[in-house]
């Protein structure tokens, strides 16, 4: 019986998810109201993470523990970002993205904790994988390696991901660089707290298989390719 729940809310999930992704690129791309879609990319931030935490099977205090770790983690680094520069680079937050903390919106810090978790189930149900497949050859590898190459391999995605968004942020308006260059160091820096966030994931202690994590990260990514290839310049 709660198996059969929980498919149910990961198929309505990823209904929702597709529905307001496609919403969201049609009428951005496609219609007079560009603006007001635009605008309303805060609802649809807090929907995907609400559904998120909805289809997650067996939420335990653990699994609250990093979602509070990934969303205070990444306010407080983009806070030194945005203020000092040192963090990421020479960037402002635009009024898109809803009210904010020391220049900061709050939804920044929902949206690593989207990001991260996304990933971090993408590379278990990857490493899961690749696992069996060595044990079914006899070989078992070292859990030090495993750990390594899950920080590194998850951290990857996360970054590849802003990188994938940096190219249309600034024309929706979600943050601005000085002299519209984003630099590398702010992959680094990507790279680096996701990694840190993604050892916290892996050694927490909650349910890893929420499957709608590995679709919802997927339609983003296909969201945000849409819009870099077909949004004016």
């Amino acid at each position: 019986m709660l198996k059969d729940l929980t498919i149910n809310k990961k198929d309505i999930a990823i209904f929702i998810a597709i529905l307001f992704h496609l919403c969201g690129a049609i009428g951005i791309l496609f219609t007079f109201q560009k603006d007001w879609f635009i605008s309303n990319t805060n609802f649809n931030l807090l929907l995907m993470a609400a559904l998120l935490i909805w289809v997650q099977p067996n939420k335990n205090l653990h699994f609250f523990l990093f979602l509070s770790i990934s969303f205070f983690l990444g306010m407080g680094t983009e806070m030194i970002g945005v203020n000092t520069g040192k963090l990421f680079g020479n960037y402002q937050y635009g009024n898109v993205l809803g009210k904010k903390l020391n220049g900061v919106p709050f939804l920044i810090g929902i949206n690593w904790f989207v990001v991260v978790y996304c990933s971090g189930v993408i590379i278990t149900k990857f490493s899961e994988w690749i696992e069996e497949k060595y044990e079914t050859q006899g070989i078992r590898i070292k859990p030090w390696i495993t750990t390594v190459s899950f920080v590194i391999d998850g951290a990857m995605i996360a970054t590849m991901f802003d990188y994938n968004l940096e190219s249309v942020a600034g024309k929706l308006n979600y943050w601005h660089w000085k002299n519209d260059s984003v630099p590398m160091y702010n992959f680094v820096c990507w790279f680096v707290i996701s990694g840190i966030l993604l050892y916290i994931f892996k050694k927490l202690n909650f349910y890893k298989g929420n499957l709608f994590a590995v679709h919802l990260l997927i339609i983003q990514y296909l969201f945000f390719i849409s819009l870099q290839i077909y949004l004016p310049r």
